[in-house]
């Protein structure tokens, strides 16, 4: 029976609610023939989601601002990675240059919590054992749901690295084939884990770890390098290639032997089947010789195109080539000490050295976060990083101390929750360490990487439910998430000439970023008058984010000052783009006010109207909050 003689049997069964229908239908429509399949388990984050909305706010007495004013700035999200992901879908979506996670890995032994309803109460946390029937089911549920977002937020140069062991790397790469494409699978790494692997298997002592490698989009012309190989000429004879003939253009070879006219001898390394006139160390005619070369006439003819030159530097004859350009080095699939990568016992004597308090038994050392970020960027040094599975703060301490040895102005975002702590006692204060500087406890004082910014932020909730006050609320409670995707967090007290007063507008702007929070509809028109008022440079605008019950950011209303500002909506920008990542919300009623219907024209929606006529009245004098 095919899958359309099914369809059309389940519309006919009798008995069934449309719900069941619907859910039958859909089952039969994603059943695979090949690929991963698993039991979805719902997590409590999820049903969580489906009737709240999250957003970001900061904790101000956590932030540490450096005099540098170009500092670039990092965040640290503290709460659960899934609906800080959320938050990220509309403030950093297609912006992410490279992700790395070291996710738990599901070993069965207490690295992997799972909350849901179906959690034994004798347990504190619900840690998933290897006794677990759905042991993986809930690794792959837990994943993919994290995976795709972080999809959609990864630019199109984009590229993501995971860490794992053999407990789910098989899974993982399945998975991934499926969320990111086959074809843009990059590579298994294979990480140098430790030297000292423990016998506690009778059939092999593990000393290496994986990591995944995907990238957003297949750019065949794009590098991943460990950096450029050293200056230096390179042997064009290699003895395993066959024997070929190459012809030398005029002027291509430079020679160290005196200058005359040379014949094939003996000694030669190659085969001269043309006498060879030195004229200034050149080559003064072209020239045909046989040997064992690394290249075909058509390469060498495009390399001399690119500025490629070849050598002769004794009576031998042994020919080598030196490129216009330096040379990228191609990094390997093994990460270790030879490129400069350290175990998990220099993670642990590093942690040690903060004296946090704490024990991270399975941490990574940072200089292999330094090597993955730097692999598809070698050339780059204003990228963004995101690392939702942040543990102790590796990769920021990694991003900064990258940014400190080259001048560049990488920006590290670290998502974790703060299950004993961790999140403020630990991720935090780490990198709080590694900027203002600490002391080991040696008694080494180590000096802060003072031109960094943190800035940290928990997640908040809005009510799902589209009533009028979760709106305005919702629009109140992003603004830090506003200044987040700007990157623009200087407030100014005023705007030409007047005082912000938080309930109506805020107000920021740094060098050649402005940006203006309008809460209250109703003081557009005086606002647009303010807007005129101000003095721009040319071709600057102001990005005015406006509340608005539709997706209308009251276009008409500054139709005078149009060339001076871009205009959002909200929240029904946070509302679309939380709608591509969000599970289906359990109420689905959308709650509409009469008074917030929205026709193009201005409405008194909810402040209370004598605080409106207060308000209302300082615009009109020009006088201060």
């Amino acid at each position: 029976m095919n899958r359309n003689e099914l369809r059309e049997k389940i519309r006919q069964l009798e008995g069934l609610t449309d719900d069941e229908r619907s859910a039958l239908l859909e089952l039969l429509n994603t059943q695979k023939r090949y690929g991963l399949v698993w039991e979805d388990k719902p997590e409590d984050v999820e049903e969580r989601l489906r009737e709240n909305l999250p957003v970001l706010t900061e904790v101000k007495e956590r932030a540490i601002i450096s005099d540098n004013p170009d500092a670039p700035n990092h965040i640290l999200i503290e709460g659960d990675n899934l609906e800080a992901l959320t938050t990220l879908a509309y403030t950093h979506a297609g912006k992410i240059d490279v992700i790395y996670i070291d996710p738990p890995y599901n070993t069965g032994n207490k690295d992997f919590v799972y909350y849901d309803d179906f959690q034994d109460e004798y347990r504190s946390l619900p840690y998933v054992d290897k006794e677990d029937a759905y042991r993986h089911s809930k690794w792959l549920s837990f994943m993919s749901k994290r995976l795709k977002i972080a999809k959609k937020l990864l630019s199109d140069r984009g590229v993501i690295f995971i860490s794992i062991d053999d407990n789910e790397q098989a899974n993982l790469k399945l998975l991934c084939d499926e969320i990111f494409g086959e074809s843009k699978f990059v590579a298994t790494y294979f990480w140098k884990r430790t030297s000292t692997p423990p016998a506690l298997s009778y059939k092999v002592r593990r000393k290496l770890e994986f990591v995944l490698c995907y990238e957003k989009s297949n750019i065949p012309q794009r590098t991943f390098a460990q950096g450029y190989i050293d200056g230096g000429d390179v042997p064009l004879l290699n003895n395993g290639n066959p024997l070929g003939v190459l012809k030398f253009p005029v002027g291509s070879v430079k020679f160290n032997i005196p200058d005359g006219t040379y014949s094939h001898d003996k000694n030669h390394k190659i085969t001269l089947l043309d006498n060879v006139l030195v004229v200034n160390g050149e080559n003064a005619n072209e020239f045909k010789a046989s040997g064992h070369f690394k290249w075909g006439q058509r390469n060498l003819l495009n390399e001399v195109a690119h500025g490629t030159f070849f050598l002769i530097k004794t009576n031998k004859f042994s020919p080598r080539f030196q490129k216009a350009n330096r040379a990228t080095k191609i990094p390997s699939n093994i990460i270790d000490e030879e490129v400069g990568v350290g175990t998990n016992e220099d993670a642990q004597k590093t942690i040690r050295e903060f004296n946090l308090n704490t024990k991270f038994d399975y941490a990574k050392p940072h200089t292999l976060i330094s090597y993955l970020v730097k692999m598809p960027f070698w050339d780059e040094e204003h990228i963004t990083i995101l690392d939702f599975f942040a543990g102790s703060g590796t990769t920021m301490h990694a991003v900064m101390q990258l940014n400190a040895e080259d001048g560049g102005k990488r920006q590290c975002i670290l998502v974790t929750n703060n299950e004993n702590g961790i999140c403020e006692n630990v991720t935090y204060e780490r990198n709080k360490r590694v900027i203002n500087g600490y002391t080991k406890p040696n008694g080494e004082a180590v000096e802060g990487l003072h031109n960094n910014n943190l800035r940290y932020y928990r997640t908040e909730f809005v009510e799902r439910s589209r009533s009028p006050q979760n709106l305005r609320k919702l629009v109140r409670l992003a603004t830090d998430m506003l200044c987040i995707k700007e990157d623009l967090y200087d407030e100014q007290k005023a705007f030409a000439g007047q005082k912000s007063i938080k309930s109506v507008f805020r107000y920021f702007e740094r060098g050649s970023k402005r940006m203006m929070v309008i809460y209250n509809e109703v003081y557009i028109p005086e606002l647009v008058k303010l807007i005129d008022l101000a003095v721009l440079p040319k071709g600057e605008k102001i990005k005015i984010y406006v509340f608005s019950p539709s997706e209308d950011p009251w276009e008409g209303e500054f139709v005078d000052v149009e060339q001076k500002v871009e205009l959002c909506a909200l929240p029904m920008a946070i509302l679309n783009a939380y709608k591509r990542v969000l599970p289906k919300p359990k109420d689905k009623i959308v709650y509409v006010d009469e008074n917030e219907t929205h026709v193009g024209t201005r409405h008194a929606l909810s402040a209370p109207a004598a605080i409106e006529q207060q308000e209302l009245s300082l615009f009109q004098e020009g006088g201060e909050s």
